[in-house]
């Protein structure tokens, strides 16, 4: 390579052979050691990164908080009046609150950091003159990069080679269309970046075709890479869940502060309590009302769903999608590679005139043969046979190789499977190749379902076309077999039926040479060869996942391009239809009109060759129907159909970039099942949601309650402030955290999916929190006036009180663990950590009755023996009455159920 490099801005004005001159490539690409030389030399194709949000930068967000503002408000009144020891608890309080926030915050971004990682984009160069698919980090200037619909361009590169290449720029240049390259484009002048057709750029998606060209830049030198610094400034925002319990938080606190206010009003002048204690009352009283904890519960909720997803499968591309996976009444899910294993084995052939063959092997290993009449031949043995097995080759763009004792292939799976039939009859591509040089091609696109080769033959052009049968069939001169197009349909249904996903092949003449000015022409009169029926296998566990997803109140419908007759031969495997009439092709809904498909989506679960537009009209339809849909995709087709659904899942092994970027969730087996897993873990974050909500919110209110009553009654205030906030944010501060790891419960997936529209406050949370709010606070009351009685002073019974509340939230938080199941159903052992967060919090307690500096804070002391009896009694009533309220709910949402159960 020369020293004085071409700047990327100039790439364009410069000609291929200048390009592979440059940085000293060729056709054959980089050697693998150059490319590892090249890679230590520039370093990882990655773009700048957004530098990592530091601990102490953490620290300091703690501190922005409004309520934390009240709090060191009142801190500093404290110093004022001479309250020395309760500013210091303050400043303690505030800086174990930062403490537990920030630890939260640094291992959700760690563990957001760490998911991304997992979503590796792919490329695909030529190392040694094969084909190989790296990590796009591990690219090199000088690589020699393929390109196909569906890819992320991976560098900068200088087109050497295009056919029908359209790009998706708008990441660069905010243009929506696609643009058409051409490698052999000439600038004139400077010219605009979306205007270079001859280069693509780092960060763009190829929309349609193929091509290939040389990197002449990676990484930060890139021209996004270049924009990197803007493009990293701008943060994600916060799933909708978080920001909706975020103003929940803010209009509690607004009416609790102007309560808390009126409080100390009352208090100072109906009972001349003192104006400063009132006013740090006040503040205390509004903190343990307020459920600020609640943002964080519920990030490190859905943080620690994201890690659980992330270990069946399922990565997280956005946080929001934890949330609304779990609320999915629909999956709109694809056939091949996801309901399927997408390991494609050619299994049977028809040849034209009826003879078939049988193909045994599994996947794509070529070990294996073809058989007829169970007696094994070759392409030599039949010349119809060779000639099917040469045009199943030669119209191919997979790869299938031995390296190092192993068969190593890539490209699309029906290609590769062609590739490994060729092999068992003696026929590679490289040796058709020799024979046949290709001249030019129209690449597989999904909308035009076929696709076809050019080779040189003598003064000839021969074209060689495989696809779908009735669009190949149709190519055909019927004269050049014996079989009508009829008959031939009939083959079709009749392989279809059998399980068998049908190809057509064929093959023709053209006259001449192709003029390489103008696109191929789309083939007519072609000699029809034969069918290759190929079996793609069920993945394993797919069909218990189906039941599964069944038995949770979700409708799972596939949509395939596939023959009806095949689709439903794999249907009723699955159990998704048994019956002709239970599939619906897109030639039908092309026929309907939207409210017909709505209809028709109550009813129908499985559509067959459907195209991606219409695969787009049913999500849209069933969201119109009150669905909230998950869609499954891997291909640029699918784009649309993953934006338009409530929950994009893209496949992470045989997904395009496309499809992962329109995606809100990838799926890394590209399992069905794991989407299942998915729903499972997505449900068990929003009801661990609503624990944390439930448990906050009634501990506030009972502790609300409890002071209300004392100032009625003109009692001393039951609790000081720093008792209080004690309460709420040491002790109860650290189980709310340990309620978000709670496992499943045992009837996860056996309820139906909740509305999406449904609040998190929901009738249940209001009564349940109401009820315990009802006999915490009064009975907590009568206890402190009890105690009073006694004889015992303020201080004394304060204590006593505050272990009371304490020993009332180790009682809550087992009635949070379940909405309708009986705490006395739920093991402790079940949830070690909420087990250990419940432990920790309670010794941390019974420390501060024994350690001299809490107990000079919070004045407390040891409680004799029989007290503490007496208040664990008191504190189980809050276990009794909410055991008759979830008693009382499940007799009125399911008196049969309930009834079945007891008896």
């Amino acid at each position: 390579m020369s020293d004085a490099a071409t700047t990327e801005s100039e790439w364009y004005t410069e000609s291929v052979e200048t390009a592979c001159d440059e940085y000293e490539t060729g056709a054959e690409g980089l050697s693998s050691e150059e490319a590892e030389r090249r890679r230590d030399g520039y370093g990882p194709n990655r773009l700048p990164r957004a530098k990592p949000t530091s601990l102490w930068e953490i620290a300091l967000r703690q501190f922005t908080d409004p309520l934390i503002y009240v709090l060191a408000a009142a801190a500093v009144v404290s110093v004022a009046v001479g309250e020395g020891t309760d500013a210091a608890f303050i400043a303690a309080v505030l800086a174990i609150n930062a403490l537990i926030g920030s630890v939260q915050e640094w291992q959700a971004e760690q563990s957001s950091r760490s998911l991304q990682e997992l979503i590796e984009t792919r490329a695909t160069v030529l190392r040694d003159g094969d084909a190989r698919d790296i990590a796009a980090e591990d690219v090199v200037p000088g690589d020699v990069v393929l390109l196909e619909s569906g890819y992320r361009v991976p560098a900068d590169v200088r087109l050497t080679a295009t056919h029908d290449l359209e790009v998706d720029e708008s990441p660069l240049t905010g243009e929506s269309e696609a643009v058409l390259k051409d490698e052999d484009w000439e600038a004139s002048g400077d010219v605009p970046l979306g205007d270079r057709r001859n280069m693509v750029h780092a960060g763009t998606n190829v929309t349609r075709g193929r091509g290939r060209g040389v990197v002449v830049a990676t990484g930060a030198e890139t021209t996004v890479g270049q924009l990197a610094e803007d493009v990293t400034a701008v943060e994600g925002g916060q799933p909708p869940l978080v920001m909706r319990m975020e103003r929940f938080t803010r209009a509690i606190g607004v009416a609790v502060i102007v309560a808390a206010a009126i409080t100390a009003i009352l208090g100072v002048v109906i009972h001349q309590y003192d104006a400063v204690e009132m006013f740090l009352f006040a503040v205390a009283l509004a903190v343990s009302a307020i459920p600020e904890g609640l943002p964080v519960g519920m990030t490190v909720a859905l943080g620690v769903a994201s890690r659980r997803m992330a270990d069946v499968g399922v990565i997280v591309r956005r946080l929001v999608a934890v949330e609304g996976l779990g609320s999915c009444t629909m999956i709109a899910t694809d056939k091949t590679g996801t309901l399927t294993a997408n390991e494609l084995t050619a299994r049977q052939l028809r040849l034209a005139d009826g003879t078939t063959y049988d193909v045994t092997g599994e996947g794509y290993d070529p070990d294996g043969a073809v058989l007829r009449d169970g007696v094994q031949t070759d392409a030599g043995s039949d010349d119809r046979l060779a000639r099917l097995a040469r045009a199943a080759i030669l119209c191919n763009e997979g790869t299938l190789s031995r390296r190092d004792g192993e068969w190593t292939w890539r490209g699309d799976p029906t290609d590769v499977a062609l590739l490994a039939l060729g092999r068992k009859l003696g026929r590679t591509r490289e040796g058709a190749l020799a024979e046949y040089p290709q001249v030019e091609e129209i690449p597989f696109e999904s909308e035009q379902r076929f696709s076809a080769t050019f080779h040189r033959a003598d003064d000839r052009t021969a074209v060689f076309v495989k696809g779908a049968p009735e669009r190949v069939v149709a190519m055909c001169d019927e004269t050049t077999t014996d079989a009508s197009l009829a008959d031939l349909e009939a083959e079709t249904e009749a392989m279809a039926r059998e399980g068998y996903r049908v190809l057509a092949v064929a093959e023709g003449t053209l006259d001449g040479e192709l003029d390489p000015e103008a696109p191929p022409p789309e083939p007519t009169g072609l000699t029809f060869l034969g069918f290759v029926g190929l079996i793609d296998p069920l993945r394993s566990g797919v069909r218990t996942a189906i039941a599964t997803a069944r038995r949770a109140g979700i409708t799972v419908t596939m949509i395939t391009g596939d023959h009806p007759e095949t689709a439903l031969a794999i249907a009723r495997d699955l159990g998704l239809a048994e019956r002709p009439d239970e599939v619906v092709t897109g030639v039908e809904i092309a026929d309907r009109s939207t409210d017909d498909v709505r209809e028709l989506l109550g009813t129908t679960h499985v559509f067959a060759r459907v195209s991606p537009e219409q695969k787009l009209d049913i999500v849209k339809a069933a969201r119109d129907a009150g669905h909230y849909v998950a869609v499954t995709g891997d291909g640029v087709n699918d784009a649309p159909a993953l934006r338009q659904a409530n929950v994009g899942i893209a496949m992470g092994q045989m997904g395009t970039d496309v499809a992962r970027d329109a995606a809100e969730l990838v799926i890394s087996d590209d399992n069905f099942a794991t989407i299942v897993s998915g729903i499972e873990q997505g449900r068990i974050a929003y009801d661990n949601v609503r624990k944390i909500v439930y448990l906050l919110v009634s501990t506030g209110a009972a502790e609300v309650v409890l002071v209300l009553l004392a100032i009625v009654a003109g009692m001393p205030l039951p609790l000081t402030p720093v008792q209080i906030l004690w309460l709420n944010l040491v002790t109860n501060g650290i189980q709310d955290v340990a309620l978000a790891f709670e496992p499943a419960e045992d009837d996860v997936l056996d309820r139906p999916p909740r509305s999406p529209t449904e609040r998190v406050f929901d009738r249940l949370m209001v009564e349940r929190t109401v009820v315990a709010a009802l006999i915490m606070g009064p009975l907590a009351f009568g206890a402190f006036a009890w105690l009073l009685d006694a004889g015992l002073s303020a201080t004394a019974a304060r204590n006593q009180i505050l272990l009371l509340m304490v020993l009332f939230e180790v009682v809550n938080i087992g009635n949070a663990r379940s909405e309708t199941t009986s705490l006395f159903r739920l093991s402790p052992l079940g949830s070690p950590i909420l087990l250990a967060g419940t432990i920790t919090a309670f010794l941390v307690h019974v420390g501060s009755m024994y350690a001299a500096p809490a107990r000079a804070v919070l004045e407390t002391a040891p409680v004799p023996l029989g007290r503490w009896a007496f208040l664990t009694l008191v504190a189980l009533s809050v276990a009794v009455g909410i055991e008759v309220h979830k008693l009382w709910w499940r007799r009125r949402r399911s008196p049969r159920r309930v009834t079945e159960e007891e008896s």
